[in-house]
């Protein structure tokens, strides 16, 4: 009975993010210098660009999820809209990269909130939510 206690206890008393921002910061580095052409034979480095890519083409695909699925019930996110380009992962990795490296080494914010605020900056749509008079 104390340990489950005691459990719930630890899980309730701090949030922990299982990818930190400094993680997302280094991994989408190590993508930025496989994107310029570095060679690197170490499977730690290929392993870190994947997933950087990974996390931040998700975050996009879910993000497009929900703007579709909010388009279904009348409404727009409109939090930020991607151009079709080819080089788009680079692109987005990049935002990333400058908009992690400006916030404080020992913020609390989640990965998907900094993933979520460079892509908001890199790619702003170009109509506003405001209604045109």
């Amino acid at each position: 009975m104390i340990k489950p206690l005691i459990l719930c206890s630890a899980l309730l008393a701090g949030s922990a993010h299982a990818y930190t921002a400094q993680e997302l910061l280094e991994d989408c580095r190590q993508a930025e210098r496989m994107y310029g052409g570095e060679k690197n034979s170490d499977p730690i480095f290929a392993m870190r660009s994947g997933r950087c890519i990974s996390y931040v083409a998700g975050f996009a695909d879910g993000y497009a999820v929900s703007d579709y699925l909010a388009g279904k019930v009348g409404m727009k996110i409109n939090a930020f809209c991607l151009p079709n380009d080819d080089d788009l992962s680079m692109r987005l990795v990049r935002a990333v990269v400058i908009h992690v490296e400006r916030v404080p080494p020992s913020t609390t914010a989640s990965t998907a909130t900094l993933v979520a605020g460079a892509l908001a900056k890199t790619f702003p749509c170009p109509d506003s939510l405001e209604s045109k008079k």
